[in-house]
């Protein structure tokens, strides 16, 4: 008989997937969740999901007495359903995974907002070669990086050629490599100041939930530029889309969205953002690059590996800090 799976994966069933998990944990029985979507899964002590609503939206933790940890393929738990699992059951996110694609959509977004590639297009299509669209360069800029983790410093890494003056909002305001100068998410006003080009990493906490709004926009030069690959909802919707209004030199690029419907497959916003002429935007597709799936995945397996090993896994989530959002 073979022996029971001690690993639950819900990400579809492929064989990519199979033998990515094989090579990783060998010695780990594992099954899909597809081929026993109703359970019971004894006896399994980990899960790999990537968006549990969508892939098992019949879970119940009850099939799975033995749980005790889930990792994520994504990196984001904004959402995730902790009320369905027992307080023992740990979670992590895929902590850094996405980190060089979402740090290239970063510096695409900045260098698009700075060179006004999008009034330099609508030129094109006019057959106008004057005048030519006010443009700024990224030398000696002061570049503010909120939410100093892993895509921050893949994102500094970057910058860092073009001459710019790194700075970034940690919580305890802790130096960092790669960093000129470390504010508090206590004084993000102050760093927001001093800004040219603000790019905002953070997930999506409790915390974190609309700490820019109208005050914190205000503290920015006119022609600043606010960059989010993070979360949408870290931003004040209202208040960013006033403040565009209000602020014509002032640009925004988007990564992430308000509203996300991944069944649809739709976005949006109670906005009109995409109308604005200092406003740029992408559908959440930073981490959708040819041949990204077998690191990030790899990554998240390196988890599931220190778990079975007995060791504590990295980037464990605290639930609290996402109730409500």
């Amino acid at each position: 008989m073979p022996a029971a799976a001690r690993l639950l994966v819900t990400l579809p069933a492929s064989d990519d997937t199979a033998r990515a998990i094989a090579a990783q944990l060998p010695a780990i029985p594992m099954v899909f969740a597809s081929a026993n979507p109703a359970g019971p899964w004894p006896g399994v002590e980990a899960m790999l999901t990537g968006a549990l609503e969508r892939e098992l939206p019949q879970w119940d933790a009850s099939k799975a007495p033995d749980l005790k940890f889930v990792q994520r393929l994504y990196t984001g738990l904004d959402g995730f359903p902790f009320d369905r699992f027992p307080p023992t059951v740990k979670v992590a996110g895929n902590v850094g995974a996405f980190a060089p694609y979402v740090a290239e959509q970063a510096i695409t977004l900045t260098l698009a907002l700075l060179r006004n590639l999008p009034l330099a297009m609508d030129r094109v299509k006019a057959g106008q070669l004057r005048p030519v669209p006010e443009s700024r360069t990224l030398v000696g800029q002061t570049v503010l990086l909120l939410g100093y983790g892993e895509i921050a410093r893949a994102i500094a890494a970057r910058l860092r050629p073009f001459g710019t003056v790194i700075e970034g909002v940690n919580r305890d305001g802790s130096a960092r490599d790669g960093c000129d100068r470390m504010f508090p998410a206590s004084g993000l006003g102050a760093a927001l100041t001093r800004a040219d080009v603000a790019i905002d990493c953070r997930p999506l906490t409790v915390a974190t939930r609309n700490s820019v709004g109208a005050s914190e926009l205000g503290h920015m030069k006119p022609n600043a530029l606010y960059v989010n690959v993070g979360r949408a909802g870290t931003v004040d919707e209202a208040a960013l889309f006033a403040h565009l209004r209000s602020h014509p030199d002032f640009r925004v690029g988007l990564e992430s969205w308000w509203q996300e419907d991944y069944a649809k497959g739709t976005l949006g916003s109670r906005f009109a953002f995409a109308t604005l002429p200092n406003f740029l935007g992408t559908p959440h597709n930073a981490g959708f690059v040819a041949g990204s799936r077998p690191g990030v995945l790899h990554a998240a397996l390196i988890n599931l590996v220190r778990f079975f090993a007995g060791q504590p896994p990295k980037y464990v989530a605290d639930p609290a800090e996402y109730r409500g959002v």
